[in-house]
């Protein structure tokens, strides 16, 4: 069974190309709110069901949430197979700040994983949001360095 978000669609949830802008814990500024630090987060809730949700061709969606779910999952998909090379702690952590660093497309920009999840932004200033909230999400990662961690 597919693990779905704890983030259902709530009122007063800023979305930006229809990805919810959802609380990180974070102390990097971006267009997300900050959450508590004792309060799972859509990060947290990523690396803990990305063992189970990876198995599965399907997912039925059943929030807004669920597809940022399913971005963050492909995300940590692709740090694992630039870690697998990694032969040292330095080698692997320089890995996942360099990928954190790279440009993140939003969608129908070439590039983009998963064409038709989301939306197209309406304007250039909405992109900007989107790739702001998936850029802190990948810099909160690369800060705790969670990857790491699950290794």
């Amino acid at each position: 069974m597919v693990y779905h978000s704890s983030f259902l669609d709530e009122e007063g949830i800023t979305r930006a190309c229809g990805c919810p802008l959802l609380p990180l814990k974070s102390h990097i500024k971006g267009p997300a709110p900050t959450s508590e630090q004792d309060r799972t987060d859509i990060v947290d809730e990523a690396i803990t069901f990305f063992r189970a949700n990876v198995f599965f061709r399907n997912f039925d969606i059943k929030s807004a949430a669920d597809k940022l779910l399913i971005y963050l999952t492909f995300y940590i998909n692709v740090a694992l197979k630039r870690l697998e090379g990694c032969r040292t702690l330095a080698e692997g952590t320089k890995a996942i700040i360099n990928l954190g660093l790279e440009k993140v497309p939003v969608p129908g920009e070439s590039g983009y994983p998963f064409p038709g999840l989301f939306p197209l932004p309406q304007s250039p200033q909405e992109a900007g949001k989107a790739i702001q909230e998936l850029s802190e999400a990948d810099k909160r990662r690369n800060k705790r360095k969670t990857v790491e961690r699950r290794i």
